[in-house]
């Protein structure tokens, strides 16, 4: 749908920014996987990777009310870098959270489970930009994802108060 959104709704004369704006949401990620590497996150992590989550939505409302290219260059890239956050941080909790003898159980589980909403998501975004119009479209998923994560962080205090990423603070008290 990028290409599309860059031609259409940023009025790019070529095909160039179309990718360079499909292009960015993977910088931005390969970037902010760099910096946490190096600047690992140490405290707070439930909380981060839920504003992480906020911030996708926020960043994605961003781009699909801009009209400028270089502000939907910069959202895309901010919605990959909040992105790589929220993977990083939801990966070691289900690392770490679950028992040894059920780990590569539930790996595959989350693995099957994130590759098929990649699709769906997919598919879902073509259906609402086809009923609706390509910005409402993403307007509402913007929108939709800061809905799932409000009645997610109510949901699951537990998960809003994880605070460090090691298994010592999970373990059963």
């Amino acid at each position: 749908m990028l290409p599309v959104y860059a031609r259409e709704i940023l009025h790019t004369r070529s095909v160039g920014p179309g990718f360079v704006a499909q292009a960015l949401p993977g910088v931005g990620a390969a970037v902010m996987a760099i910096v946490v590497a190096h600047r690992p996150i140490r405290r707070r992590a439930g909380m981060a990777m839920l504003l992480c989550v906020a911030g996708f939505g926020v960043f994605t409302i961003a781009f699909g009310i801009s009209h400028s290219l270089i502000l939907s260059l910069i959202a895309l890239f901010l919605c990959g870098a909040s992105d790589m956050v929220s993977v990083i941080i939801r990966a070691t909790l289900i690392q770490i959270a679950t028992p040894d003898e059920m780990r590569g159980r539930v790996n595959a589980v989350d693995m099957l489970f994130h590759r098929s909403v990649e699709r769906v998501g997919e598919f879902e975004s073509g259906l609402t930009a086809q009923w609706f119009g390509t910005v409402p479209a993403v307007v509402i998923g913007g929108i939709g994802t800061l809905v799932v994560i409000g009645i997610w962080a109510w949901l699951f205090p537990e998960l809003r108060k994880a605070d460090q990423l090691t298994v010592a603070e999970l373990a059963p008290q």
